[in-house]
């Protein structure tokens, strides 16, 4: 204590501090003592950069597709999936009900146990095509667009809109009328095929409006055969629900109600192709429930195809997913019948 006040009063004049360090310090004054200074710097702490935590292999796809996609490109499901990306999941603090655990009031099997299956079918090999008759009797795909969650309708109405903005009313008008008339050519195309067991007529496959189509689905059309149905009409006799089955055939063996999609956007999983799995289970219920079919089904197969060519995605649905996206679509059912 008393050498830092001799400190304090040889800095208050002037050069005698400065003196001070001039002493050799082997003088006798200070035999073993030795005199250093440090200063200690306050500075603010740099601000880190929470951009470079995140982890960028894990997000680069998110990355990329808010960078890069054009709104033309997107459809209500990559709306749904980027949002998803982005704020997460809907109302997660309050997860809502699978429709799984719900048993529906008016449950009815999904394979008809009061069915008769001829021991030999008839003779004629050309598929079952029954024109679609209308009727009071809703269709599946009514049904379904009249029963979506509240979220898919949010993201399918932004996705109009979004679409209406960049074309008009008029260029969105034209783009569905082409969507639907690419879907048409491609079914009709198909049902060529099979009807004439050829790959596809030289003037198809030169099409360019479906040509992408049919090369992405080659690879699953050598595992298709026996086809049973095609474009064809069913109804439900009990639950009275109708709709048009695209194909029914053997898939790898096991027969099938096959639904064909076109896609734009890349759908490996069958979660990807959002309610079409309970439209496959509606017609497989359907067509065991018609008498005009003297066979029944228990299995599905979902193919998205792909307008570049690349290979399509073939969804098999086991009769125990069948099972289970059936009660799922008789619980829609029976939320369209009690709105009507």
């Amino acid at each position: 204590l008393v050498r830092m006040k001799f400190l304090q009063l040889l800095s208050r004049k002037p050069g005698k501090l400065e003196m001070l360090f001039r002493i050799p310090f082997c003088q006798k004054q200070f035999p073993y003592m030795c005199l250093a200074t440090s200063t200690c710097l306050y500075s603010k702490k740099k601000k880190v950069n929470s951009y470079e935590q995140v982890d960028q292999e894990k997000y680069k796809n998110l990355v990329y597709s808010v960078t890069s996609y054009k709104t033309s490109a997107q459809t209500p499901e990559t709306i749904f999936e980027e949002d998803n990306l982005l704020y997460g999941p809907p109302n997660k603090h309050r997860p809502p009900v699978k429709a799984g655990t719900k048993t529906p009031k008016n449950w009815v099997p999904l394979i008809n146990p009061n069915k008769r299956i001829p021991l030999l079918n008839g003779d004629s090999n050309l598929p079952i095509k029954i024109a679609l008759q209308k009727t009071k009797m809703p269709s599946v795909t009514r049904i379904l667009q009249q029963t979506i969650s509240p979220q898919q309708a949010f993201y399918l109405e932004r996705w109009k809109e979004k679409m209406i903005l960049e074309l008009g009313k008029d260029g969105f008008a034209e783009y569905t009328k082409n969507l639907f008339l690419q879907g048409e050519l491609f079914h009709a195309a198909l049902e060529s095929i099979f009807l004439s067991e050829e790959i596809a007529t030289e003037e198809q496959r030169e099409d360019v409006v479906i040509s992408g189509y049919l090369s992405s689905v080659q690879h699953v059309l050598k595992d298709i055969s026996e086809v049973k149905a095609l474009e064809s009409a069913v109804q439900h006799e009990t639950l009275q629900y109708l709709g048009l089955v695209d194909c029914v055939a053997k898939y790898r063996g096991q027969l099938c109600v096959i639904d064909w999609k076109t896609s734009e956007k890349p759908k490996p999983s069958l979660k990807n192709t959002f309610d079409n799995p309970l439209q496959v289970a509606a017609y497989i219920g359907a067509i065991n429930h018609d008498a005009n079919y003297d066979f029944q089904v228990s299995c599905g197969l979902i193919v998205v195809a792909y307008k570049n060519g690349s290979p399509a995605h073939p969804h098999f649905m086991d009769p125990a997913l069948c099972s289970q996206y059936w009660n799922k679509w008789l619980l829609r059912l029976e939320e369209y019948m009690d709105r009507n």
